[in-house]
């Protein structure tokens, strides 16, 4: 497979200083030498408790943020280090869903205007051919036209989340971020949503990095699924390979925290605590605070990424060889 992105020791760590003198007095590490490919084509499932990194990942390959560190190379050219000129081409074909559809359209613009809104940022002056785009990806996403001449409040929160796709995907994109594009949604809507952005992942050929802290719609939508743990990937699989047969003792606690309906009498890992704080993360494996089979090289060495099969990675000693 073809690699889309490829992220080589992503590092981003927030400077944190005393209110009173602006002294700097220490960092949080939201992400820690994080190495990542995304293939052309999938859905790569981004898991992980609030906290984990997930959205601060997703903004570092789309240079939302600048990294510490570390490299974002799409199509061979290294993001990060990009001009502003350079990152508006390349924001042509990587765009974001955010989480919210109540917040992300303006509320003083018509329809038509939020998904025009691209064509003129990036100086399309073609009327007759942004006029037809906006008609074709309105009707893709399943509304009718005549909401291009209404506000985002006369829409309930499903019809927004579409409105806000199709804004994402209008200047046709190889590469989608949605972070959490289905949390704010009453449950009987999430599931449209999902099938709506797989129907525009086979229709237009994208590949998503789609970020959730449900891992039942992730195991629904994703070719592949990474676990994220405190700025960390502490285990990567596709999916079948990564719900059936996973290794990390916290991919196991969150599997287990996700409800089923038939009684399992197997004994269950249960998350103790919370996440532990990144400006003062613990020293060795990130997990080992909270982990029921630690050892003491857990609690203060730091494991490397064990190879179980193709392309299912686990970082944790329990797989050492």
């Amino acid at each position: 497979m073809n690699s889309l992105f490829e992220i080589k020791n992503l590092n981003m760590h927030y400077p944190v200083k005393d209110g009173l003198m602006g002294n700097l007095i220490g960092y949080v590490y939201a992400l820690n030498n994080v190495n990542l490919n995304i293939y052309e084509n999938e859905i790569l499932g981004l898991v992980g408790e609030s906290g984990s990194g997930k959205s601060t990942l997703g903004n570092c390959i789309l240079k939302l943020l600048n990294p510490t560190s570390g490299e974002v190379i799409f199509y061979g050219d290294d993001i990060t280090k990009k001009t502003k000129r350079e990152l508006k081409e390349f924001r042509k074909k990587a765009q974001l869903i955010f989480q919210n559809p109540y917040m992300s359209l303006d509320p003083r613009m018509k329809i038509y205007d939020i998904l025009k809104e691209p064509f003129i940022i990036n100086k399309i002056k073609d009327k007759q051919k942004t006029d037809e785009t906006i008609k074709k990806i309105i009707k893709l996403i399943g509304m009718d036209k005549e909401v291009l001449s209404r506000y985002p409040h006369e829409f309930s929160g499903g019809q927004r989340q579409r409105i806000a796709i199709a804004r994402a995907i209008i200047l046709n994109p190889k590469f989608i971020v949605a972070d959490e594009p289905v949390s704010a949604l009453d449950v009987s809507i999430q599931a449209q949503i999902v099938n709506l952005l797989l129907k525009l992942k086979q229709e237009l050929n994208l590949t998503m990095l789609f970020i959730s802290h449900d891992l039942s719609i992730v195991k629904y939508i994703s070719d592949r699924v990474a676990v994220m743990y405190l700025g960390e990937i502490v285990e990567i699989a596709e999916k079948e390979e990564l719900f059936n047969n996973h290794k990390h003792p916290y991919t196991e606690a969150l599997l287990n925290a996700v409800p089923v309906i038939k009684e399992d009498k197997t004994k269950k890992i249960i998350l103790s605590g919370d996440i532990p704080s990144p400006q003062n993360p613990p020293k060795g494996c990130k997990f080992h605070t909270r982990c029921p089979y630690v050892m003491e090289k857990c609690k203060t060495k730091e494991p490397d990424f064990y190879e179980i099969s193709n392309d299912h990675k686990v970082r944790c000693f329990l797989c050492e060889k």
